[in-house]
């Protein structure tokens, strides 16, 4: 019997029935490439990267096939917005401050100089208007992101030489990456902008007299207690910064509705597991770090004061010539604001009652 006529005179049932099942036209398989700006290393930062594309392929039954590779693999550490914005690579994991370079705009997405913290942040860009701006900022680069992560508060840094006074901060040759870098020149400072693989090395060799990445736990991994005995608190420049998935806007546009989810919920996973991981592996980090002869100093009162008050006229003057930032930056400060004045009578007193417990 012609196999056509019996699909049209049986109907499903007999066709099953009989075995002879219809042609099933099977979604094809989707291969995605990530390039990260961190080094394999750094399993915290890295790790959320595997751990997205762990749970893509998890949820599509491994369908939804996402690679990562490390900086250097395909593209530079600084080279993945490029790289995704030319679909090079169809996304890339990055601290988006490292492109303010392109326009200021970017650091707004991740950390800026005593900006939000990590739930603050995440309050900004999933409650509040954080996601939509960005999102409209990012299209001109034809990318569309979606929070990866946020390693907390980080600290302040390894210095060489202890930090006094404002008057030590004076030609400071420091690794800092993001807006930090141009509150330390207004300062006096010297900024360098260096990946993360290539921080050591710079530091050993007295190409720089200070640097900072995240916090104790990433921070031991790469030996800079070995070279700088000074790790000062806090990290004023990135109380909260935020990781991005960034990816190409054909792409993703590309996608399924089911496959779209995937992203997003993979997405939300990877950031809150960054922090989650951060937050309890810092403190046994630090402790074994105070073991081995680091000092753990705060800033002095002068550097906190004064990053400030030229932290804000930074911004002052970026409103004034970029609309763009304006645009952001106007609602980020007034949410800010609000955020601030609540965490005060909550956050804050608990924070520090508990604290000089010492339990």
């Amino acid at each position: 019997m012609d196999r056509r006529s019996l699909i049209k005179n049986a109907g499903i049932a007999g066709v099953l029935a009989a075995g002879v099942a219809p042609a099933v036209h099977a979604q094809a398989a989707i291969r995605w490439r990530m390039a990260s700006s961190f080094p394999k290393s750094l399993d915290t930062i890295f790790g959320a990267a595997d751990s997205f594309a762990k749970k893509v392929g998890e949820m599509s039954g491994g369908k939804f096939s996402i690679t990562v590779h490390a900086a250097g693999e395909l593209m530079p550490a600084f080279g993945v917005v490029d790289g995704v914005q030319s679909a090079a690579v169809e996304m890339c994991h990055t601290a988006p401050y490292y492109f303010f370079g392109k326009d200021e705009t970017f650091a707004l997405g991740c950390a800026i100089p005593f900006g939000l913290n990590s739930r603050q942040m995440t309050a900004w860009m999933y409650e509040g208007n954080g996601l939509k701006l960005m999102r409209e900022f990012y299209a001109k680069y034809n990318i569309v992101n979606f929070p990866a992560g946020n390693t907390g508060a980080q600290m302040g840094g390894w210095y060489r030489k202890q930090i006094k006074s404002v008057a030590d901060m004076k030609g400071l040759k420091m690794r800092i990456g993001g807006f930090g870098g141009k509150v330390l020149e207004r300062m006096g400072s010297v900024p360098q902008n260096i990946p993360g693989g290539e921080i050591y090395q710079s530091l050993e060799k007295g190409t720089i007299d200070a640097v900072e990445w995240v916090g104790p736990y990433d921070d031991q991994k790469l030996g800079f207690n070995k070279v700088a005995p000074f790790y000062y608190y806090p990290g004023w420049w990135e109380g909260g910064p935020q990781l991005d998935f960034f990816i190409n806007d054909k792409a993703y546009a590309g996608l399924s509705a089911e496959n779209k989810a995937m992203i997003e919920v993979a997405a939300s996973h990877a950031h809150v597991e960054m922090q989650a991981k951060y937050d309890a592996k810092n403190p046994n980090a630090l402790k074994q770090l105070v073991g081995s002869g680091t000092k753990v100093l705060p800033f002095p009162n002068d550097v906190l004061n004064l990053a400030f008050k030229e932290s804000m006229a930074l911004y002052s003057d970026i409103s004034a010539k970029n609309p763009n930032w304006k645009k952001v930056y106007d609602d980020y400060s007034a949410f800010r604001k609000d955020q601030n004045l609540w965490f005060r009578f909550t956050e804050a007193r608990f924070d520090s009652f508990m604290q000089a417990q010492k339990l």
